[in-house]
């Protein structure tokens, strides 16, 4: 017991371990962030990657070019006090390009491609049944498969191979995009704009580099930092016009937008699924009841007359009793949506924080607001998808695709991976 407090040393440290200082990249933490958008002080802070921003901007060998992720439009104009049909994706692509960005895209557009190669991945999979295992799980949120990796390795093999979004544009603006222009790959700087800290990390595996070794994303910003990015700059986003995005990725469908919510990435794969099984489209809204702040929803849906049993779980604590449950054979799923942070990536931990309110409830209706006000609801129907695979990529699992925009889970190690 400690009865009294009577000196205090210049300095502290706590640490983990006994006579040992271990830092957080030893740990097996899952880099989510959602620490620093809960810490009561305020005394958390992500890692700030605006200078190399800055240094890219002033080299003038680079070209800048931008990806914006479906949740950050859902969040960037907050700090801005900005309505939310002021704090468009056009003005924010307005916004980077006064900065000095040469190119911006959608992450919507990559967002189709997994949902290309994920459906195509497990629609494969449906068809070789018992020789493989079930679930599949989601792989495009970084939180969740470090989480895997550290905590439940035995469903590692049961990862979804497909990169995501974020990874998966990195790759095709480094080659297909660098053969559109006609370009070195060497000179484009790939930066993505995430609500996400756990993307920091994953664009630096050596699965996401490419042949020569050079990172298929060079950098990623959070959307506080692009945030701090425009103060810096002292620009006010308010009274900027909008700009259109930059082609050859200037579409993005309903269905890579709502990847931003919880329940969004399987709504999206299941309606691309139906359309590759029966030929034809499902009602866009047929598998809506994924959606919703519920921690572990699962559905039963028809699938050209196959049962398919799905679940969605948002939250490493709700993740790990659906994965107990799952050792324990108390459930049995097909497909499985898994997400770290609350709400999806609209409460991802690169968000704009508010001190004792949760704003993903708040923010996701946009995403889906969208999804139905627009005219292109799946990632099939895409033109721009359409084109990148007949002009490139050939149909979703070739070689090529493959080679590009699938990963190896096992081919990088967790520090505390056991």
């Amino acid at each position: 017991h400690i009865w009294d407090v009577i000196n205090m040393g210049a300095q502290t440290t706590v640490a983990v371990g006994e006579g040992e200082v271990r830092h957080l990249k030893d740990s097996s933490c899952t880099l989510c962030g959602q620490c620093i958008t809960h810490c009561p002080t305020g005394a958390l802070r992500e890692r700030d990657d605006t200078d190399k921003i800055f240094a890219a901007l002033e080299d003038p060998d680079k070209i800048v070019v931008a990806q914006i992720a479906p949740a950050v439009r859902t969040s960037w104009g907050e700090a801005f006090h900005m309505k939310a049909e002021e704090a468009t994706m056009k003005r924010l692509a307005c916004a980077l390009k006064t900065i000095g960005f040469d190119y911006v895209f959608d992450t919507d557009f990559s967002a189709d491609l997994t949902i290309m190669e994920e459906a195509s991945e497990f629609l494969e999979k449906v068809k070789r049944g018992d020789q493989e295992k079930f679930p599949m799980f989601t792989s495009c949120c970084p939180g969740w498969i470090r989480y895997c990796k550290a905590q439940f390795p035995e469903f590692v093999d049961q990862l979804s191979t497909s990169k995501s979004p974020q990874q998966m544009f990195g790759a095709v603006i480094k080659t297909y995009f660098a053969e559109k222009i006609d370009v070195d790959p060497a000179r484009i700087y790939s930066v993505s704009i995430m609500p996400c800290l756990a993307k920091k990390a994953e664009c630096s595996y050596e699965t996401m580099k490419n042949e020569d070794g050079e990172p298929d994303v060079d950098v990623v910003l959070t959307t506080r930092e692009v945030d701090r990015l425009l103060r810096m700059m002292n620009l006010e986003p308010a009274e900027l016009p909008e700009v259109e995005l930059d082609h050859p990725f200037p579409l993005g469908s309903g269905a890579g937008n709502i990847f931003g919510a919880t329940g969004g990435v399987m709504e999206a794969a299941l309606r691309t699924a139906y359309q590759a099984v029966t030929g034809h489209n499902p009602d866009p809204d047929a598998f809506s009841a994924v959606r919703g702040m519920e921690g572990w929803k699962e559905e039963t849906f028809d699938l050209a007359g196959t049962p398919l049993k799905v679940a969605v779980v948002h939250g490493l604590a709700n993740a790990g009793r659906l994965l107990h449950a799952l050792k324990e054979g108390k459930v049995h799923y097909d497909f499985v949506e898994v997400m770290a942070c609350p709400g999806g990536c609209v409460g991802g931990g690169g968000q704009p924080i508010y001190d004792g309110c949760e704003m993903a409830a708040l923010r996701a209706p946009t995403l889906y607001t969208q999804d139905r006000a627009g005219s292109l609801r799946f990632c099939h129907e895409n033109p721009e998808i359409q084109n990148c695979y007949r002009d490139f990529l050939e149909k979703p699992l070739s070689e090529k695709a493959e080679k590009l925009l699938h990963t190896d889970q096992h081919g990088w190690k967790m520090p505390l991976e056991i």
